[in-house]
């Protein structure tokens, strides 16, 4: 099953911010959750920065593996005109570090002749918003746990010669890659009528048994790790339903509060410090969905998406 969102204001969104991007902004930041770095990256925003200074912000690292939220700041602090840094949720003043951070990316720009202007941009349910209500010491924000809560462009000023303008969070309207489908559902940045809990929570519990078995079986109380890591992901649920005692009427699991809790679990960190993907393995799922694409629009439309012919 392929997971797609991409609700009517998220248009909205994409052609509002082409048109700020537009009016003159000196650095983009983009906030990603450090758990899926990689699914949390929006591809569109490669089109509509147009190469303009970028700082990545790895938001609820509180959240995710520490040894694997280095090598996404690696990843990112090495690309051109980038930088990325790390956030914690309980992080209670983290303008300076912010603001010192973009004005490193964009040194011609500050003060009250030359005023710093910031886009800030994400997916939805990724903590701008209570980024927001903390950067301005109250609440300019809507939150909550539901994604696609932000509708509208809000302006915020963080210091004298300093800017923000805040955006809806925005998803794509093709996901290519199911794992990142996946992933993006796993932390609820996609509407809960988009996706079937129990199918995204068998593929979490996937992701979760290649390096992170022994906190499963810790959380729900299972005897051997490495049986965890090796049972089908169906067995496995099965396992988590009879061990919180979600059992029907007549002796049948139900499977579906199973499901529920393990997402529970994920997105409130009781399964410990998780991070879903490495640079390496969301650069390989990226480029097999690109290939899955092609071969869709080469079925699709027929000598439209030929080869180059090869020259020796």
């Amino acid at each position: 099953m392929a997971i797609q969102w991409f609700p009517g204001h998220m248009h909205t969104t994409r052609l509002a911010m082409g048109k700020r991007l537009k009016s003159g902004i000196d650095v983009v930041i983009e906030m990603l959750d450090a758990r899926l770095p990689g699914a949390s990256a929006n591809p569109l925003l490669a089109s509509l920065t147009a190469g303009k200074p970028a700082l990545k912000l790895l938001n609820k690292q509180d959240l995710a593996d520490p040894a694997r939220t280095t090598l996404w700041l690696e990843h990112y602090n090495a690309l051109p005109a980038t930088r990325a840094i790390g956030l914690d949720a309980s992080e209670a003043a983290p303008a300076a570090r912010l603001i010192q951070a973009c004005r490193t990316l964009a040194p011609l720009r500050g003060g009250m002749v030359k005023p710093l202007r910031v886009l800030i941009c994400g997916i939805p349910n990724v903590g701008k918003s209570t980024l927001i209500n903390t950067l301005v010491k109250r609440k300019a924000a809507k939150t909550g746990d539901e994604a696609g809560i932000t509708k509208t462009e809000q302006v915020i000023v963080l210091a004298s010669d300093v800017t923000l303008y805040d955006t809806p969070g925005m998803l794509w309207p093709r996901i290519t890659a199911p794992e990142d489908g996946y992933a993006l559902a796993a932390s609820g940045a996609i509407g809960r009528n988009a996706y079937d809990e129990h199918e995204v929570a068998l593929a979490l519990l996937e992701r979760l048994q290649v390096a992170y078995a022994a906190a499963l079986a810790t959380r729900y109380k299972l005897p051997d790790a490495a049986a965890v890591a090796t049972m089908h992901a169906d067995a496995l649920l099965d396992l988590v339903a009879r061990q919180r005692g979600y059992v029907q009427a007549g002796g049948g699991l139900n499977l579906q509060k199973a499901a529920e809790a393990v997402l529970n679990d994920f997105r409130s960190g009781a399964l410990g410090r998780i991070t879903l993907e490495t640079p390496e393995e969301h650069a390989a799922w990226v480029a097999a969905g690109a290939a899955q694409e092609a071969l869709r629009l080469a079925r699709r439309h027929p000598g439209k998406h030929k080869p180059e012919p090869e020259t020796s």
